[in-house]
């Protein structure tokens, strides 16, 4: 790279996030006044309407995970909405866009609410379903859309009591277009955006962090609905003319195919997948006449050959013009908490008790009778050979297990009925066997999703950068610098979370699960695959949380460790509990050195540290996201 390009992505990369969109805004406005044609003025317009759309399924889609084709059932709400409106006579443009985007959202949760219940692919079907029905239902209203025939006769747009030609009709587009994609980047960069990520990598992950998983879905997809209902506000305006077949089948596959190729988890992918469908083929007669064949290529395209779409090209341009310039990450201030060396004080542990816990899959009796207690200040350790129901017991205490009997409590209080998300809000952490770590984050943001139920901000106070929304941002670095301080992490802050080896992304874990200082922190199987090393920084970090006051619950299979961080020891072997004590009774039990080490006591005569010299190490279940039953 020569030093001229070198100083000029220099002096890029060093503008603030928003000035090169602001910058590209401000173009777009300005266009008319250049002498722009009446054609490509339309097209530009026609490409911002499109590219509202594409958000909305990026949001849904890309950032949530929820694939839904109801995008035109919106933008048809919307438009009709603003033609009625005109029709009876209100015709000023920002009462329209507010009634617009109000039913937009109400025909989203309307629409989302059975789809999101089923669940799977439930959504898609239910939306794809929507947008062959939509024509129908204009039909059926006849009296109010016009029908197959079209609404025509709409009046010029107001704004103000002030009537808008095609220049002041093209700014206020341009401006909307400005404010939505403005209003949306606030969102996925805020805790609500990592929320979203962290419900597309697993719903089992999102609710082990305190997110209602139905809930969060809901969200996504509504607010999705709002950009599709303001474009229709938009495009009746701009045609005065409303027909069914602007919201058909085809429009649909024109909004995936925009969302896929400019990228789906991107903010202003949406405006570069919606420039390069309305600019290219759409300006062909050919195309038009094959078009649903054209965006299938497209879509394959998009899908197999551009991970990411041209954003994701972009991004990892970027990077390497990054990398030939010597750009390094800025350092993020992590606020003012923590210790140099990650110490903990004052976590307020709970009383875990478990009695009498029985759980069957089938014919399978996975669990049977157990009985055992976690106690503040203590490391509990649950043992046992693969199989004996040690992850099937932290999925039932953690509520993504039904108890088919026996009672779960905290502190007192039954928790064996509440919905996972819920135990988690009650105070209940935990890590996985197969770590679950969203891409897209970085350790931080990782790390701070765990305190996504801790502290509520409101997406409008996220848009809007609140006092509360400040206080709680800078609240939430405190706690994830002390939680990174603690498994020694603190200094990859800015790496990609999902790029890390595997005992950093376990040690990752732990301190998302710690960094909302839970009353009881579940680590299943958190020191396999670790080295020495790890291990060792893994059994400080635990003896920090324990000395806190901390209540741990450890299922692992490394019996030196268990041996020198365990207070008291349970041992299961097929769903029940065949021994339980502390270390220095369990490690010379006969029962456990056969079942768990598979070793009698005269194999292990002679030394008294005998069995805390063999480490086992169960096979990690690739099919984990909520155990097994390990």
């Amino acid at each position: 790279m020569g030093a001229p390009l070198v100083g000029l992505w220099r002096g890029v990369r060093a503008l603030p996030s928003w000035a090169l969109p602001l910058a590209l805004a401000v173009v777009v406005l300005l266009l008319p006044f250049a002498g722009l044609g009446f054609s490509a003025t339309r097209q530009i317009q026609l490409a911002l309407i499109l590219a509202l759309l594409v958000s909305g399924l990026n949001l849904s889609l890309g950032y949530a995970g929820e694939l839904a084709l109801g995008q035109p059932a919106m933008y048809a709400a919307g438009a009709y909405t603003a033609g009625i409106m005109s029709v009876a006579g209100t015709t000023d443009v920002l009462v329209q866009l507010v009634a617009g985007g109000v039913v937009a959202l109400v025909v989203g949760l309307v629409t989302g609410v059975p789809g999101l219940r089923l669940g799977s692919w439930s959504l898609a079907m239910t939306s794809f379903f929507l947008v062959l029905v939509l024509p129908d239902v204009i039909a059926i209203l006849e009296p109010i859309t016009g029908g197959r025939n079209g609404l025509s006769g709409i009046p010029g747009p107001t704004l103000l009591g002030q009537v808008l030609d095609d220049t002041g009709l093209y700014i206020l587009l341009v401006v909307v277009a400005a404010l939505w994609f403005a209003f949306m980047r606030n969102i996925v960069v805020s805790r609500h955006g990592v929320a979203f990520r962290v419900l597309k990598q697993s719903p089992v992950l999102a609710s082990s962090v305190g997110i209602s998983v139905f809930r969060m879905k809901l969200v996504g997809y509504a607010l999705g609905a709002i950009p599709a209902g303001l474009a229709g506000v938009l495009f009746a305006n701009l045609d005065l003319y409303i027909a069914p077949e602007a919201f058909g089948f085809t429009i649909a596959t024109t909004v995936l195919a925009a969302s896929i190729l400019g990228g789906t988890a991107s903010v202003y992918g949406a405006l570069v997948g919606a420039a390069v469908m309305q600019f290219g083929p759409n300006q062909s007669s050919a195309f038009q006449e094959y078009a649903l064949v054209f965006y299938g290529v497209f879509l394959v395209v998009g899908g197999v050959l551009l991970s990411g779409g041209l954003s994701g090209l972009a991004r990892r341009a970027a990077a390497r013009l990054d990398r030939s310039a010597d750009i390094r990450p800025a350092p993020v201030p992590r606020g003012d908490g923590p210790s140099p060396d990650g110490e903990l004080s004052g976590l307020a542990g709970a009383s875990l008790e478990v009695v009498g816990l029985e759980k069957s899959f089938g014919g399978n009796r996975a669990l049977h009778g157990v009985d055992f207690a976690a106690t503040p200040g203590r490391v509990t350790a649950l043992i046992g050979p693969n199989g004996s129901g040690k992850t099937t017991m932290l999925n039932m205490i953690c509520g993504f297990y039904s108890t088919d009997a026996g009672t779960i409590t905290l502190d007192g209080e039954a928790v064996q009925h509440l919905p996972s998300y819920r135990v988690a809000r009650a105070g209940v952490a935990r890590t996985f066997q197969t770590p679950n770590i969203p891409g897209g984050l970085t350790v931080e943001q990782a790390v701070a999703a765990g305190r996504y139920s801790t502290e509520h901000v409101s997406m409008v106070g996220s848009v809007v950068h609140s006092r509360r929304f400040r206080h709680v941002r800078r609240a939430d670095a405190t706690e994830v610098a002390r939680a990174l301080a603690v498994v020694g992490m603190e200094h990859l802050a800015d790496a990609e979370a999902a790029a890390l080896p595997l005992g950093m992304r376990r040690q990752l874990e732990v301190a998302r699960a710690l960094v909302a200082r839970p009353r009881v922190l579940l680590l299943d199987e958190a020191a396999s695959g670790l080295d020495e090393a790890e291990v060792a920084r893994l059994a400080l970090a635990i003896r920090r949380i324990r000395d806190a006051g901390g209540t741990v619950v450890l299922v692992e299979h490394n019996f030196r460790l268990v041996l020198e961080l365990a207070d008291q020891i349970v041992v299961l072997a097929q769903g029940a509990v065949i021994g339980a004590g502390p270390p220095e009774v369990i490690e010379h039990e006969p029962r456990v050195l056969a079942e768990y080490l598979g070793v009698t006591p005269e194999d292990v005569a002679g030394s008294a540290l005998g069995a805390a010299a063999v480490v086992v190490e169960e096979p990690v279940n690739s099919d984990n996201r909520t155990g097994g039953t390990s």
